[in-house]
Parts: C-alpha cells; sequence; structure tokens
C-alpha cells in the first residue's frame, strides 16, 4: 500500500501539468496573479468531484482560463464601483453628456420604444410603465385589467426583445 492518497485522473493531470498551467496564464496577461489562479484551479478541482473527463488538460485549461476571466471582471467591477463612488463623493457634478451623446441617446430611446411598439401596444404599455414611470407590476396589471403574470410575460418579451436588439447592434 502506498503513503501517497488517492489523486483523480483530473488531479494527477494539473500535478503533472502545473508549469504549463503557470506558462498559459502568464501567457494571457495573468501576471502575478497565475500562481493565485493555478491555486484556485486546484482548489476547484479537489474540492468537487466531476467525474471523469475525457480531456483532462483541456478542462484544466479551460477552467484555468474562466477564473482569470471571473477575476478579470471582479477587478474591472471594483475600479467603476471605485471610480463611481470617487465621483459621487468628490463634490464635483458628473461631467454633462456632450450634445452628440444626447441626441444619440435620445434616438437610440426611440428606436428601442418603436421597437416595443411593434411587440403590441400593450408590451410597450407595461415596459414604460414598468420601468420609465416606476409603476409596480401589480398596479399596472391592476390599471390595465390583465393578470400580474401577463405584465411579467410582457416584461420578459420586451427585454428579451431589447437584449436581441443590444446584440445585433453590438454585432455591427
Amino acid at each position: 500500500m502506498t503513503s501517497q492518497p488517492f489523486r483523480s485522473g483530473l488531479e494527477s493531470a494539473f500535478l503533472e501539468n502545473r508549469e504549463k498551467l503557470l506558462n498559459f496564464l502568464r501567457a494571457r496577461g495573468a501576471g502575478d496573479a497565475a500562481e493565485d489562479i493555478v491555486q484556485e484551479v486546484w482548489v476547484k478541482i479537489s474540492s468537487s468531484r466531476p467525474g471523469p473527463v475525457a480531456s483532462p488538460l483541456s478542462y484544466l485549461y479551460r477552467t484555468a482560463d474562466l477564473l482569470m476571466i471571473d477575476r478579470y471582471r471582479s477587478r474591472r467591477q471594483a475600479e467603476k464601483r471605485d471610480r463611481d463612488w470617487s465621483d459621487a463623493h468628490s463634490g464635483h457634478p458628473p461631467a454633462e453628456p456632450s450634445a452628440e451623446q444626447r441626441v444619440a441617446a435620445a434616438q437610440e430611446a426611440g428606436m428601442i420604444l418603436r421597437m416595443l411598439e411593434g411587440l403590441g401596444p400593450r408590451v410597450a404599455t407595461v415596459f414604460r410603465r414598468h420601468r420609465i414611470d416606476g409603476a409596480a407590476q401589480k398596479d399596472i396589471a391592476r390599471d390595465l385589467g390583465v393578470s400580474l403574470s401577463t405584465v411579467e410575460s410582457d416584461l420578459r418579451g420586451a427585454y428579451r426583445a431589447i437584449s436581441e436588439w443590444k446584440e445585433t447592434r453590438d454585432e455591427a
């Protein structure tokens, strides 16, 4: 009997390829955080039992990549939150958008409202009342004489349409 504890195939692949993972993360821009991310990969694979993995090395690379992306997003959100807090508490009012930005925003809002009108007048009304006027969904349902689930369904449809519109706009 060996003194070494049983290791899963994934853990063995990790131990054999630890340096490759470090190099991969450094090449992707992780810098000094590469060691920490590799440690997070180890914790993740040793604490969960994903079952048999057909390609352990690919799985490890993907896990490391996703953890690095999560760290990047978290850091970016924290920086934005700090910036927003500093701006809000600096005593300086936020910069007014330029005339072009205001016109572009108004045009975009108009396009969205027209797109929502195309989904039906009730959907557009529900969206406008809830998101723009701030009315509660139950109040909208009562005023329109529909059920709360109908209002929720209309909002889901509006949100889906806006999301699809944004995706097509971002692709262009």
